[in-house]
């Protein structure tokens, strides 16, 4: 597995080595050892999550302020943008994002470290999102940052208005939203 680095340092990408034949492909999707030496930690997840959504659907941007979550996203089936955003105020790169392209095709994942706010828009008719937590679903700490703040100007390859839940339309600032330290 490569892990290559992105414009901010604690995201990372992860791409396997696929091995194809005529019957089909085979190729590692998870190694506790190589991601701890990409992250300079050993995470423990704690939970799994899967989505469904149709192409347009935008969601995000979601994080939780205790319980927070560090993730391991992948795409089963389908394209995403993925996005990372640090929200952590004493950070070097407080404010900046990160975008890449997912899919079931290309096999990369993102580290999305604690102190990020995370999204994504379905790009392909639908897309089916796995992701690794962790730490578990805590609703009553989870936020969410206007996926189309001004202040951090989110280049999401759209066309049109993106469908959004009731929880996503609700969103912050970021000057307005509970960050961290």
């Amino acid at each position: 597995m490569q892990v290559h680095a992105t414009e901010i340092p604690a995201v990372r990408l992860l791409e396997p080595e696929v091995f194809g034949d005529p019957r089909g492909y085979f190729f590692e999707s998870y190694n506790r050892k190589v991601l701890a030496e990409a992250i300079g930690h050993d995470p423990q997840f704690v939970q799994d999550n899967q989505s469904r959504s149709g192409r347009g659907v935008l969601r995000g941007l979601h994080y939780q302020v205790r319980n927070t979550q560090g993730k391991l996203i992948r795409v089963l089936s389908g394209e995403v943008f993925d996005v990372a955003v640090d929200i952590r105020r004493r950070s070097d790169t407080f404010g900046r994002w990160v975008g890449v392209h997912l899919s079931a095709d290309n096999h990369r994942q993102l580290w999305v470290p604690e102190g990020f706010a995370h999204g994504f828009l379905v790009l392909s008719e639908f897309a089916e999102v796995f992701y690794k937590a962790t730490d578990y679903y805590a609703p009553a700490h989870e936020r969410c940052i206007r996926w189309d703040d001004p202040q951090l100007a989110i280049r999401w390859p759209l066309t049109g208005q993106p469908g959004l839940s009731r929880k996503d339309t609700e969103g912050l600032a970021l000057t307005e939203a509970e960050l961290f330290p």
